[in-house]
């Protein structure tokens, strides 16, 4: 089973997205299932996880509407207030109802605080994901939320995690030597996963390709293991770097180049993501 890890709808008529203005030019619209299903086709996917888009319930409802809707969704990644304990036991029973519920997300990179993941409010919110042995999506986009990894798994030892996007390597610069300190030190926990996701956006938008991916995904794998990676287009984010067809194209290539073949690809690339999902084939 070939399993997308990470990817998003969106209905700018429906839901509020906060960050998502203007300024982002092809990906400032609405983005639905019958866009990707003949992309999804194309690759080859059989399964892929709807990860939130909003801090709201709005978003949360509608990606389950849609997994009611569509085969191909396999698990849905919503949001609750973690900080809010109440509300949040109050919107899990309502949420876990839906069987396809699997995980919580929080977009802590767009919070004034940067320390907004190690509140204790908050890893008291996880730890009631924890203890409903649902999943969480760390958005460590910067070193500092790399940072924060080590002390969310000694407080939640019991709770599957997984780093959106390899925490956004400094492709670019080229400089890796602190994201890769900040990885090693997150891999030391076995409750920790990556995704390897949004690579093509933390590259030169116009020129990336498989070869810009090679050194961050290649040392993920020597620190997590492929058991621990899981392959995600981050669609349609990515459509600001290429397309779907691209981020599936050269991953592979990338993969081809690091000799990375048999059961460690077959985990890279679905059985991965089926496991800490839960998704059944």
């Amino acid at each position: 089973m070939i399993v997308d890890s990470h990817q998003h709808f969106w209905n700018l008529d429906e839901v509020y997205y906060e960050w998502l203005v203007p300024g982002y030019g092809p990906i400032y619209r609405t983005f639905e299932p019958s866009e990707l299903a003949p992309q999804l086709a194309a690759a080859g996917i059989d399964r892929t996880v709807l990860v939130q888009s909003a801090c709201n319930f709005e978003d949360t409802e509608s990606m389950l509407a849609h997994a009611a809707e569509q085969e191909w969704i396999g698990a849905v990644v919503g949001w609750v207030p973690l900080y809010a304990h109440k509300l949040a036991e109050k919107a899990l029973d309502r949420f876990t109802a839906n069987p396809y519920l699997r995980g919580v997300r929080h977009l802590n990179h767009e919070e004034s605080d940067p320390d907004w993941l190690i509140r204790p409010e908050v890893i008291d919110g996880l730890k009631i994901l924890e203890e409903r042995g649902l999943t969480y999506d760390v958005v460590a986009v910067h070193p500092l939320h790399l940072g924060h990894v080590p002390a969310l798994s000694t407080a939640c030892p019991d709770l599957k995690m997984v780093i959106d996007h390899l925490a956004k390597p400094p492709i670019v610069s080229g400089d890796y030597a602190a994201w890769k300190d900040g990885m090693k030190a997150a891999a030391q926990f076995p409750n920790v996963y990556a995704k390897v996701s949004g690579l093509n956006t933390a590259a030169e938008w116009e020129t990336w390709t498989a070869a810009d991916l090679v050194e961050s995904i290649g040392f993920s794998i020597e620190v997590f293991g492929a058991q621990r990676l899981m392959f995600g287009s981050d669609w349609p984010v990515a459509v600001l770097a290429g397309d779907y067809t691209k981020v599936w194209n050269e991953v592979n290539v990338a993969l081809d180049e690091l000799g990375v073949q048999g059961s460690q690809r077959a985990a890279i690339l679905g059985d991965t993501a089926a496991a800490f999902y839960r998704i059944e084939a």
